[in-house]
């Protein structure tokens, strides 16, 4: 057991040395028996010169074997040295550095681009990293910013201060800081690919029970399916409805309808404003973390910007996709679904 984990622990230059000279010396040994079993006359060994000559020449063949490999394994290895020197030397810091490629297209230069583009996937998540943080650092102070102005401004005033209406601002503030303290666990959760338990839903039936325990600020008008049957988390799917229909209530004028149907191998779930709508330029813009459009700002200023991300990453962790499509006006927000086979009825129009 010792002399196999000595072994093991060897450079792969150095079992491959021994190996070769190993099966050197049992051909020269073999060579050796076959000539002996051969007898032929008169004996080739008999003779302590001839004996010595084919002693010495087997010796020869090891030792030359042994070195050649030797040498030869250290060529084949370099690159492999060269990658490990210059991945060691590589930090968080500078994760920008790429290991040298061979010159040889062989399986060490395959080695060595899929080490670089490890790297630079790594490079590219943690700039992610990192401007998230920025990104969410300063969304944070802007809520402690303004309950800090609030409760100095309070204080500065006295007897004259109306306490009321600054309880009020100040839980607007502390809304919006709950608000964002809950979408970044809900993408740390997506990030770190922590999927809850999927059942056979009835979209229909989850996106009404939702709504009916809504409190709509525009008249939601309901057109539903029967029948439309997804695998997928109640929870995701239910926040899922409930991002969007946050950003359909933001930018509605009057009216928000919410469809869930099959649309060839698809169940859809599309949800529909009858707001200014968004640009074509900006349709994907949008799903970026922490963007707003400056219209979306000056309606409210409340928002996160992470709701229609969190929306979509939902969708995808679904292996769906959510997208905006043309609309004549407003905007038109359809999540689609692989649809597990289930027949499709009638639509009810549900005005609420």
């Amino acid at each position: 057991m010792t002399s196999r984990r000595a072994w093991r622990h060897r450079s792969i230059r150095t079992r491959v040395t021994t190996v070769a000279s190993t099966v050197t010396a049992l051909v020269c040994l073999a060579s050796a028996l076959a000539l002996s079993l051969a007898a032929p006359q008169p004996r080739l060994y008999g003779s302590p010169a001839v004996l010595a000559g084919l002693v010495g020449g087997s010796l020869l063949l090891i030792t030359a074997t042994a070195l050649g490999t030797y040498w030869m394994m250290g060529r084949t290895l370099r690159p492999v040295r060269a990658i490990s020197r210059k991945l060691a030397t590589i930090r968080p810091s500078d994760l920008g550095e790429r290991v040298p490629l061979p010159s040889h297209d062989d399986e060490f230069k395959e080695l060595a681009q899929a080490t670089n583009q490890t790297l630079e996937r790594a490079h590219a998540a943690i700039q992610g990293q990192l401007r998230f943080a920025s990104e969410t650092s300063h969304d944070l102070r802007n809520p402690l910013a303004a309950m800090r102005t609030e409760i100095e401004d309070a204080l500065m005033g006295g007897e004259e201060t109306d306490w009321t209406q600054t309880a009020g601002r100040l839980l607007e503030s502390v809304e919006r800081l709950q608000g964002l303290v809950t979408d970044l666990l809900e993408i740390s959760r997506l990030d770190a690919g922590v999927i809850g338990h999927h059942d056979l839903l009835n979209l229909a039936v989850l996106v009404d029970g939702e709504l009916d325990h809504r409190q709509s600020k525009v008249r939601v008008v309901r057109r539903f399916s029967s029948g439309v049957m997804v695998y997928g988390e109640r929870v995701g799917l239910t926040r899922l409805l409930h991002n969007l229909m946050d950003n359909a209530e933001r930018h509605a004028h009057s009216m928000v309808k919410v469809t869930v149907e099959h649309r060839g191998d698809a169940a859809v779930l599309e949800v529909y404003d009858d707001g200014s709508g968004v640009p074509p330029e900006q349709r994907e813009v949008i799903f970026e973390r922490f963007t707003r459009l400056q219209e979306a700002r000056a309606k409210d200023s409340g928002g996160t910007g992470l709701g229609l991300p969190i929306a979509r990453q939902i969708t995808e962790e679904h292996g769906g996709t959510l997208v905006v499509e043309d609309s004549p006006s407003g905007a038109r927000f359809v999540a689609r679904f692989p649809r597990p086979g289930a027949p499709g009825g009638g639509f009810t129009l549900v005005p609420e």
